[in-house]
């Protein structure tokens, strides 16, 4: 069944202790959910593990992207 489009939901986080929004289409939310939830964490501690492996790459890509492209590579089919 055909799922309809969503724009991106606006929400907040705190990595490190800072709050910062990300904007995110309902499926990725759905999923970054959980996927805290399959790792026995808050999202703010996932979303933080996510935000120091992307600073880690030689041209890091912008949190909401960076959180896109390690869900698809860690989701539940990989």
């Amino acid at each position: 069944m055909a799922r309809p489009y969503h724009p991106p939901v606006k929400r907040s986080v705190t990595i490190a202790g800072h709050p910062t929004s990300i904007s995110l289409e309902p499926v990725f939310w759905d999923a970054l959910e959980a996927e805290a939830a399959r790792q026995a964490l808050p999202i703010n501690a996932l979303v933080a593990r996510i935000d120091v492996e992307r600073m880690e790459a030689d041209d890091p890509p912008n949190l909401t992207s960076a959180i896109r492209q390690w869900l698809w590579r860690e989701g539940p089919s990989n």
